[in-house]
Parts: C-alpha cells; structure tokens; sequence
C-alpha cells in the first residue's frame, strides 16, 4: 500500500513538472542584448554617454541620499538616544534606519517635489536641455543645505579648496557645499545628542548613588537604572518629543 501510494506521488509530481515546463515554453520573454559595436551616427554616441552618467548617478544615490540630506542628523540622533537609554540593540539596526529613512522623506518632501516638477518632468518631456535640468535639480538640495550649513564651515572649506572667495553662495561650487554641511550636520546631531544624555545620565548617578549609600556594591547600577530610564522616556512620550524636535530643527 506504502509503494503504491509513493507511486501515485511521484506520477504526480512528474505531471506538475510537465505542465510547468509546457507553459513556461509559451511564455515570450523579452531579450536583452549588452555589447559594444560601432557607429557613425554622433547621437547614439550622446545617448550611450547619457547612459553611462544615469549609471553613474545610481550607483552613487545612497551616498547622495546620506550626504546631502536630513538623514545624517536624524540617525546620529536615534543613535544617541538608544546609547543614552542603555538598550544596546533595542530597537535594532533596521528600525533606526528605516525610522530615519521614511523620516527624511518626509522632512525633504517639499524639495522632492520641487525637483520633479522644476527638473525632472521637464527633461523628460524635452522641454529643457541636460545643463538646465541638472541646475534645475540640484538648486532645491543646495538651497536646502544652505539652510542648515553654518558660516565658518563654509568658509573653512572655501579656503581649504584654495578658490576666490565666492560673492554669493551661488557662486559656491556644490563640491565645497557638500562637505561643509556634513560638517554642520555632524555638529548638529552631536549636540542634540549630549543634550539627549543629560537626564539619562542623571538616572545613572541616583542609581549608582542610593545603590552605593545601602551598601549593595555588588549590584551593577545599570540593574536599576535601566528600567527607570525606560520608564521616564515613556511616561513623558519620548518618541513623540524627539522625533516632533528633530523635524522641527530643519525649519
């Protein structure tokens, strides 16, 4: 009885693959051919490069993403505090990240959408050249990190680069812009952060302080003070405060 069943089984399972082997002969998908081969016409070669540089920015849009938006503050901040609570991967990796992710989608929206509507759409339907749809494009980032960038980084790297002095901040080259407001950002998010610690770092010393007046040495203070610590953050609506701060500071 066992083989005639195992019998059934595997004539089942042959007729199945069948099946799926004819229909997947039916289906037509499309080829796709990569390869070089020459040419005289000067436009395929314009389009070829055109490529090449969309590859390029691609690849190089997470850098663009951390780097020239809100979201370097915003997980050095999530970083800070998980580190002031004491809870070493709660909340993991992933949720800060996706947290800071979502969050500077938000933040940067109306830049997005000034982006796509100045530079993006109107490439895509020929109605400006390459030249003006990257100015275009980048105008609403650069405005965006003059705005949170401070003087003397600026400066600082104008004068590292060696160049004039710019007389507005038109003149001033997106590669000097970039790492000036990394640097503000930095200065930023650490500063909220040593803010974020003070009254965490309180909860350590009481803790630490009755712990050592009963004479309980041997209990480590981070027994103690860690569920206080995660008490006093819910009971005030901690998330609430630092992410409704946070989207504030951008402004």
């Amino acid at each position: 009885m066992k083989r005639l069943n195992f019998l059934w089984i595997l004539i089942g399972f042959v007729v199945i693959q069948v099946v799926s082997l004819k229909a997947a002969a039916q289906l037509t998908l499309p080829s796709v051919n990569l390869g070089f081969k020459t040419t005289e016409n000067p436009q395929e070669v314009v389009s070829a490069i055109k490529v090449v540089l969309m590859m390029t920015v691609l690849t190089l849009a997470p850098a663009i993403l951390i780097m020239m938006t809100s979201f370097t503050r915003l997980i050095i901040v999530l970083s800070f505090l998980r580190q002031a609570i004491g809870v070493q991967q709660m909340p993991p990796n992933q949720l800060l990240v996706g947290l800071a992710l979502f969050l500077t989608f938000f933040i940067m929206g109306p830049s997005f959408t000034e982006m796509n509507k100045n530079g993006i759409q109107p490439y895509l339907a020929g109605k400006i050249s390459q030249e003006k749809a990257i100015d275009e494009t980048l105008g609403p980032l650069r405005k965006f990190m003059f705005s949170q960038t401070r003087p003397q980084d600026l400066n600082l790297f104008v004068r590292l680069s060696k160049m004039e002095t710019p007389r507005t901040l038109a003149d001033v080259p997106t590669m000097v812009l970039v790492p000036s407001f990394v640097i503000s950002e930095l200065k930023t998010a650490f500063t909220i952060g040593f803010i974020i610690f003070l009254p965490f770092l309180v909860i350590d010393m009481v803790a630490a302080s009755v712990l050592m007046a009963m004479g309980m040495m041997m209990l480590p203070p981070v027994v103690i003070s860690l569920p206080l610590k995660v008490m006093l953050f819910v009971l005030v609506d901690g998330w609430s405060l630092i992410i409704g701060s946070m989207v504030s500071s951008f402004g």
